[in-house]
């Protein structure tokens, strides 16, 4: 016989922290079939444990209301677990809104409530039921190239699927790591404003580490992702592919639908989000059993999930690195740059899918890179160094950053006294600032266009610039006047009376 707070904590680890029956056994040290009769046992002024058929359960006059209590479990499934109905309860309720169809008393009521509660929170380890409930979900990698920007990329695509109505949606990587899993299924979960109540994978390295005995121990940050939206996490056998037999369908048949011929696209941001309504479009047909629209029947199965949380997770690693001596830190065996400012120093390495953030102590952005995922390749923003060449303008000859720029910008800089390549290193800072390659292009069609023209100052290559990324590359075309418009002399400026002032020349601005 257990005492009181024994049987309370057996009961808090099953329906609050949500623990299975084996893990109970291990963490009291109980007994499995002393843990699973304290589960079952509601009313203690009574002996429970009765055996199914019992007569004094009169489970014919019970059959009237075993739907009711049936619907209002698997309701439970996605209420918070403070908010599910106990035996009391749901014979509370069914007094109250079916007392016509009650004609069982509590005690029979609570023997049934426990039983289905068995049932409906069973100990599901290592298989996948082939009647697919509402709500749950599979999720597993695909393999496939696309192009950004012209370039090839052997990339991955996320899959998640719906067994019950078939849907399914997908996002593409560059990666198949932990920050490309989460912000996949985050991405689906605001898309679809719903979050699967159980989920299935299969043994994702990026979600669960074997042990050695084939034990699985969830990754933290997975773990915490879990937490966060509420659903349960289920993986399956090794080397047992019928369990995940929907969602390895729906890989080849995204892989055959969404990415024939392969795809070529500027952004991935933007590819993804395209994607997802290309998912939902494609939902738009019959279910290959039951004959409605796929997306009725996914609609039908968002009553089994969980509502969004109102607070977004921010999926990303975070790591302190010490930069060399040229301010780069170093992150999964990429160098990403930083600032002259920070040679030595430790910065802060912010990781998500597809970005390596670099801030400094105060949690300040550093700058932002492309994340790479080559081995032993280089990320430089340039941004941050340019202001120290403005200082040194006579060693940016030597710096791979004045090798990579368009020869008209190499010509310019190198026929400028010292004080103008300042100026001209200074101009290219503004222009490149928060978007290198964008900002060096219309830099480029600034310098052209101003050269064309006949005039070779800083200041007209900068206000170029300025109109061509405010307003797109339009040129100013030349305005022709009537002949009747009287000629105005052109005014000289003279502005050496400035000088004699100031007892010094006064430069341009």
């Amino acid at each position: 016989m257990l005492t009181m707070t024994q049987v309370k904590n057996i009961k808090k680890l099953y329906y609050s922290k949500g623990k299975k029956v084996n893990e109970i056994v291990k963490i009291t040290g109980h007994n499995y079939r002393t843990v699973m009769k304290y589960l079952e046992k509601d009313d203690f002024n009574q002996t429970v444990g009765r055996k199914e058929g019992d007569k004094r359960g009169r489970p014919r006059k019970i059959e009237p209301v075993k739907p009711i209590i049936d619907r209002w479990l698997e309701e439970d499934k996605t209420a918070p677990v403070k908010q599910r109905h106990t035996a009391k309860k749901i014979y509370t309720r069914l007094k109250e809104e079916h007392e016509e169809l009650l004609n069982v008393g509590y005690r029979t009521i609570a023997y049934y409530v426990a039983k289905r509660k068995k049932e409906v929170y069973k100990d599901e380890e290592g298989y996948i039921p082939l009647e697919h409930p509402k709500g749950e979900a599979q999720v597993d990698f695909g393999q496939a190239i696309f192009y950004e920007k012209g370039k090839r990329i052997e990339g991955h695509y996320l899959n998640m699927t719906f067994p019950y109505s078939n849907g399914g949606y997908t996002q593409v990587f560059k990666g198949e790591n932990q920050e490309c899993l989460l912000e996949g299924m985050k991405r689906i979960f605001e898309y679809i404003e719903h979050v699967p109540y159980k989920i299935w994978f299969d043994n994702l390295s990026a979600a669960v580490i074997m042990g050695k005995n084939k034990e699985r121990k969830l990754v933290e940050q997975f773990e915490r992702f879990a937490l966060h939206y509420g659903f349960e996490a289920n993986f399956c056998n090794p080397n047992s592919g019928h369990e995940k037999g929907n969602v390895k369908n729906k890989v080849g048949y995204h892989r055959r639908n969404l990415f024939v011929p392969i795809p070529h696209f500027e952004n991935i941001d933007e590819y993804n989000k395209k994607l997802l309504k290309l998912s939902g479009i494609d939902m738009k047909r019959e279910h290959y059993k039951k004959g409605e629209l796929i997306e009725k029947l996914l609609e039908e199965e968002k009553d089994f999930m969980f509502k969004l949380p109102e607070k977004e997770f921010e999926v990303c690693r975070i790591k302190t690195v010490i930069t060399d001596k040229y301010g780069k830190a170093e992150y999964e065996t990429n160098l990403y740059s930083t600032s002259p400012v920070y040679a030595g120093e430790e910065v802060i390495v912010k990781a998500t899918a597809d970005k390596v953030i670099i801030m400094n102590k105060d949690f300040r952005t550093i700058v932002t890179h492309e994340r790479i995922y080559d081995k032993y390749k280089e990320s430089m923003k340039w941004y941050p160094y340019l202001e120290a060449l403005a200082r040194r303008p006579k060693a940016i000859k030597y710096t791979k950053f004045f090798n990579e720029l368009p020869d008209i910008w190499k010509d310019y800089i190198d026929n400028q006294d010292n004080e103008g390549k300042k100026r001209s290193i200074k101009a290219l800072m503004k222009m490149i600032e928060g978007d290198e390659d964008l900002g060096l292009i219309n830099a480029t069609k600034a310098i052209e266009e101003t050269l064309n023209n006949g005039i070779n100052d800083i200041d007209s290559i900068i206000a170029t610039y300025y109109r061509i990324r405010n307003m797109g590359n339009i040129a100013i075309n030349e305005i022709n006047l009537k002949d009747n418009i009287p000629k105005i002399k052109e005014y000289q400026s003279d502005i050496n009376i400035y000088d004699s002032l100031c007892k010094r020349q006064v430069p341009a601005i």
